[in-house]
């Protein structure tokens, strides 16, 4: 029985790796949470940006949030995911429009060509009830850019949510190293390359 019980174990870890429309994606499952996650080939202002999306298979609520992401650089040094009320007031106050439209254009095209995620509780659902409440072009964008982020969420069992991770790194790609996401009291590893 132990042997059957590490079997399944090892297999709850393994990483699974598939494309979806042009971009390269990861996702791993334990204990009934999946996290799947690509990195988006856009930078905006100071950030490198995945695209994450989380589901809730067990049987029990579990809290997201995008600063219990953090990214190891082969190099060593390691980057923190940033809370998405510190990227929306930076993009607020510094994007230009250009870059709002930028961002929103890789996060549906990344969003939008994976049929693999599945969200109740994302970006599509913030965009709409953002839009909903702002009359204006300008305080569309504004809503659009605060929609794409991944915010802190609480995940009953059967959700999902999805969103734009934010790393401060100088506008640079990541570059290879290793993706560490605590959720649901477990820790994913991801190699990235």
């Amino acid at each position: 029985m132990l042997i059957a019980a590490g079997a399944l174990a090892a297999q709850a870890q393994q990483i699974i790796d598939f494309d979806s429309g042009g971009l390269k994606y990861k996702a791993m499952t334990r204990n009934g949470i999946t996290v799947m996650f690509s990195v988006l080939p856009t930078q905006i202002r100071d950030y490198a940006i995945l695209q994450m999306a989380v589901s809730n298979g067990a049987p029990i609520s579990w809290t997201v949030r995008p600063e219990d992401c953090t990214f190891e650089k082969s190099d060593g040094g390691a980057v923190q995911a940033l809370p998405a009320r510190t990227v929306v007031k930076t993009l607020i106050d510094k994007a230009s429009r250009g870059d709002v439209i930028k961002l929103v254009a890789a996060y549906e095209a990344s969003l939008y060509n994976n049929a693999q995620i599945h969200s109740t509780n994302g970006y599509e659902a913030r965009r709409q009830n953002a839009f909903a409440e702002f009359g204006s072009n300008k305080l569309k964008a504004a809503a659009a850019a605060s929609a794409i982020a991944l915010v802190t969420t609480k995940l009953a069992p059967g959700e999902s949510t999805d969103g734009a991770v934010f790393y401060p790194n100088r506008g640079k790609p990541l570059g290879t190293g290793r993706l560490i996401v605590n959720a649901a009291g477990e820790t994913f590893v991801f190699p990235v390359n």
